[in-house]
């Protein structure tokens, strides 16, 4: 383009310049550069006011700049016929200019102005001429002509322009549609951003908003031009597309369209006028939704709803308010509402609602409230103010909740509060006869620790004892002067073993072998020996109620226990008197159970033995169990047999208890648990004369003096033995092919084997192999909780030679258990934790063994951890399908072991084993089970399978 105005102007005498639509200088021929005096690098790519700067807001500012306007607008000519214009000079000086311009528009190909060309000529000498003095000729005549046109113009272009800033900076919309076609002349910024600032001018109606049709906005629009008469619309809505390609939106508007005339009254158009009220509408509905979103929750609700007036005055109340007071509808409003409050209220009530409303803060109060039967009921009232934007009350809105039955309860607790101190001390004295009870149990329980203890390394001793001195007496002559010495020492071990045995008895670790029987019987058997024992003078009576339970204990120990009690009673009683054996059911409640903490709450069969002497002051009730203490002289007994008696209830899982008054008597009541099962039918005692043999015994014992002295024994009764000191030599014995009969073996084995997996290993080699287990202490692998392992053989030390050749013929008798040899096929069926690895963490020896023998037989690969460092370190050695943790380590706590380990191994199935019955976080955890102290095999086993998502 530049190069056609070059070919067509660059000669021409008459000043050219060419301006894009941000009036910048792109071009200018010669004629206008030697006019204005500038140098073409001066001014292209300047725009024009800056190249040739007016006074802002100036007369030839303003004009210059309303031409170009309308230029741009209309697309096009506009004449300056004259416009005062300043030039600068090279030197700096400033000269008025008068000029006359022509400004062209040029478009670009989609009918837009891109360029004005300006065509300006100096007219500064004319414009002089025609204001000198003298008649002034044709030119002059135009000058003043054009002066006074261009202010006509600049007036008139001043007037549009307050007139266009008005329109577009009204808060209506506005918008002109000249013509029957309707077509946009003036459209206001308003009505732009209501309809999405479409290029409008120009353009009908239905070509600029076609998404009107069908909407009925044409045919008004027709009508109000036929008719000349204006339409006025409140909340209209209209759809719109605020963009070209987007989808249509609802809006809301008031509008009126007025019809606009001719001076002759011909119609020329319509003028629109409107606002937009899209927000208005949008709030008002949701108002209207909030109100009757409150009114459904108000009327869904349990509680009295009721809203009123910024002057207090109740204007609606839910149905709730009128189901209860009976009312017809309507007749609470205003100030009828007092009608239903208690008469004792109502003054106090009204001043209350008076003063929150006119301070306008929360209402708050209690009073009765009148029900449809006619009596009163308390109810909490509240109402709280809203508010508008202003802070003004707009409405309140207020609840009535009953709380009859809290001021009930209210009432009874300031009676019970009359009474508190009597009821604290009641409590206080409740809880100290608890923690005695507790302290005597715990201080029983470390006593018993100790005598099991004593007892055990005791009955070792005895043994070497007893060996030897039996061996020493077949030694001897019938007539020997050294036999009657050994006789007596023989007496002594044998007391010695009593007292150890009811040591054991007392601490709970005596061998017990429980049967289910029904004491009935028992007592019916045991009755002669009970009579002889206390002699004639005393009477016995004894009670068995009807439809008596069975229970599962050791015979013998209850009738020990029995003929311990009644001897006792004897005593109490000086030789005479009366003693009752009463025998029959009983429950022991929970109520029992949480004032003696060490009893079970279920069903029991009780076992009493009262008595009518002397009767034990509180002082001597504390202590009768303690091992050693009497109240009797001197030399009349060891003080152990309350001790046993107790050892051995607790060790059935019962419970006893003294009643006793001093010179009324005593009454001692043992509860043994009930038994469902059907009563075992007895065996007869073993009897004759002691025998041995001579099959091959392989001796397995650790002490050297036991080992040495019941190998004398075994070697004295024809047998041939084997010895060895610990498990692993006993399996090279036994590896070794020599002919071995019956395994005789302590069960307390150093070494990294039991006894128990020896035995176990040894009959796999020998499927007949005999085995006899001896121990003076029942904590180990053969006995679990008091109780003999089915088909174990124990012989308790201290044993007499004859105790252990009875004990070995019975034991050799028997057919050995069928032990399967493993087989390559078929194969023996997996346990469900076959070819697992355990991770067991946890800082008690003894227990983790215990673990550890458990999972190992249920087919486990078992690591081993006393702490959580070590434990941490076997999780590097490999990974672990499982983890077992004690929470209480001695380095850290389980639940932070077991984060740690999660961080390296996700998803590692995790089993807490702790007291507790529930480890706060582990609901987060996932894939982890708690183990409650203490537990049993079983519940191992199926807590494992539990957390590895397995059954059994």
């Amino acid at each position: 383009m530049l190069i056609a105005l070059d070919k067509i102007f660059s000669d021409d005498p008459s000043p050219y310049v060419l301006v894009d639509r941000d009036l910048r200088i792109t071009w200018a021929n010669a004629a206008y550069l030697a006019t204005t005096g500038r140098s073409a690098e001066s001014i292209i790519g300047r725009i024009m006011t800056d190249a040739f700067p007016a006074p802002p807001d100036s007369v030839p500012d303003q004009m210059l700049r309303m031409s170009l306007s309308r230029v741009l607008e209309t697309g096009r000519i506009d004449h300056l016929p004259l416009i005062p214009y300043p030039i600068t000079a090279p030197d700096g000086s400033v000269t008025e200019r008068y000029w006359s311009a022509t400004h062209t528009p040029i478009m670009d190909g989609e009918g837009r102005v891109e360029y004005i060309l300006q065509n300006t000529n100096d007219v500064t000498e004319i414009y002089r001429e025609s204001n000198t003095l003298g008649a002034p000729g044709d030119n002059a005549k135009v000058i003043r002509r054009a002066e006074a046109v261009a202010k006509e113009n600049l007036a008139l272009g001043a007037a549009v322009n307050f007139v266009r800033s008005a329109f577009d900076q009204a808060p209506s919309f506005m918008v002109v549609l000249k013509g029957r076609d309707l077509t946009f002349q003036i459209v206001n910024e308003s009505y732009l951003q209501l309809v999405g600032r479409r290029d409008l001018i120009g353009k009908t109606l239905r070509e600029g908003l076609p998404e009107l049709e069908g909407q009925g906005f044409y045919e008004l629009l027709e009508q109000v031009y036929n008719s000349g008469e204006a339409v006025t619309r409140r909340g209209a809505e209209v759809r719109l597309r605020p963009t070209p390609e987007g989808p249509e939106e609802p809006r809301f508007v008031d509008f009126i369209f007025s019809p606009m005339k001719d001076p002759d009254g011909t119609p020329n158009g319509i003028f629109v006028e409107g606002h937009d009220v899209t927000r208005q509408k949008l709030a008002e509905a949701e108002l209207i939704a909030t109100r009757e979103r409150f009114r459904t929750m108000a009327q869904s609700m349990p509680n009295h709803v009721w809203t009123a007036t910024p002057e207090g005055v109740i204007d609606w109340v839910n149905d709730r308010i009128y189901a209860y007071t009976g009312v017809a509808e309507g007749q609470l409003y205003d100030g009828q509402w007092i009608d239903v409050v208690h008469p004792d209220d109502a003054e106090e009530v009204g001043a209350v609602w008076a003063a929150a409303v006119e301070s306008t803060s929360l209402y708050q109060t209690e009073f009765r409230i009148r029900s449809a039967d006619g009596s009163y009921r308390w109810h909490i009232v509240r109402a709280v103010p809203l508010r508008d934007a202003s802070g003004a009350v707009e409405r309140w809105i207020g609840t009535n909740t009953d709380i009859e039955d809290r001021k009930t309860a209210e009432s009874a607790l300031a009676q019970l509060n009359a009474t508190l101190e009597e009821r604290v001390e009641q409590r206080n004295r409740e809880l100290e006869a608890l923690h005695a009870t507790l302290r005597q149990s715990q201080k029983m329980e470390a006593i018993g620790n100790l005598a099991g203890g004593i007892a055990h390394d005791f009955n070792n001793l005895l043994q070497t004892i007893t060996g030897s001195l039996q061996l020493a007496l077949r030694g001897l002559e019938p007539d020997s002067p050294v036999r009657p010495r050994l006789d007596q020492a023989m007496k002594a071990v044998g007391r010695g073993a009593t007292l150890a045995s009811q040591l054991l008895s007392f601490g709970r670790r005596q061998p017990l072998a429980p049967k289910v029987i029904n004491l009935s019987r028992l007592l019916r058997d045991a009755d002669h020996i009970v009579r002889s024992a206390l002699g004639e003078a005393v009477e016995v009576e004894t009670i068995v109620a009807g439809g008596l339970w069975n229970t599962c204990v050791d015979p013998a120990n209850v009738e020990s226990a029995i003929l311990n009690l009644a001897i006792n009673a004897r005593d109490a009683m000086n030789g005479q008197g009366r003693l009752t054996i009463e025998i029959g059911n009983a429950y022991l409640d929970d109520a029992y159970a949480r004032a003696h903490v060490d009893v079970t709450p279920g069903q029991y069969v009780m076992l009493a033995v009262t008595d009518t002497g002397c009767g034990m002051p509180p002082e001597i009730i504390e202590k009768v169990f303690e091992p050693f203490f009497t109240t009797k002289a001197e030399g009349r007994g060891t003080g152990l047999g309350m001790s046993m008696v107790y050892g051995f209830v607790k060790q059935s899982g019962g419970h006893v208890k003294i009643y006793s008054e001093v010179g009324n008597g005593t009454s001692i009541k043992i509860y043994l648990p009930r038994s469902l099962e059907a009563e075992d039918t007895a065996r007869p005692a073993q009897s004759g004369p002691m025998t041995g043999g001579n099959e091959t015994i392989l001796l397995v014992e650790d002490d050297e003096d036991v080992r040495a002295t019941a190998a004398g024994l075994l070697a004295d009764l024809g047998y041939t033995v084997l010895q060895a000191r610990d498990a692993d030599r006993a399996m090279t014995i036994v590896e070794s092919g020599a002919r071995i009969d019956l395994l005789f073996t302590d069960v307390v084995m150093p070494g990294r084997m039991t006894s128990r997996q020896m035995a176990e290993k040894a009959r796999l080699m020998m499927p007949n192999l005999a085995v006899l287990f001896t121990s003076g202490y029942t904590q180990n692998s053969i006995v679990h909780g008091g109780r003999l392992d089915a088909g174990v053989q124990l012989l308790s030390k201290p044993y007499t030679q004859e105790a252990l050749a009875r004990k070995l013929r019975e034991v050799l008798a028997k057919p050995a258990p069928v032990v399967e040899q493993p087989v390559a096929e078929p194969a023996p069926p997996a346990t469900p934790l076959a070819g697992l690895r355990v991770l067991v963490c946890e800082d008690d020896v003894i227990i983790r063994m215990n673990l550890a023998e458990v999972l190992q037989e249920a087919g486990c690969s078992v690591l081993e951890a006393g702490n959580g460092k070590k434990a941490l370190a076997l999780l590097e050695t490999g990974p672990v399908d499982a983890v077992l943790i004690d929470l209480g380590l001695p380095d850290m706590s389980g639940m932070d072991l077991a984060a740690t380990m999660r961080d390296r191994l996700p998803d590692l199935p995790v089993v807490f084993a702790t007291g507790q019955t529930h480890v706060a976080g582990i609901e987060a955890m996932g894939r982890a089970q708690v183990l409650t102290k203490p537990f049993g095999d079983d519940a191992l086993i199926e807590t494992l399978l539990a957390v590895l998502g397995r059954t059994a």
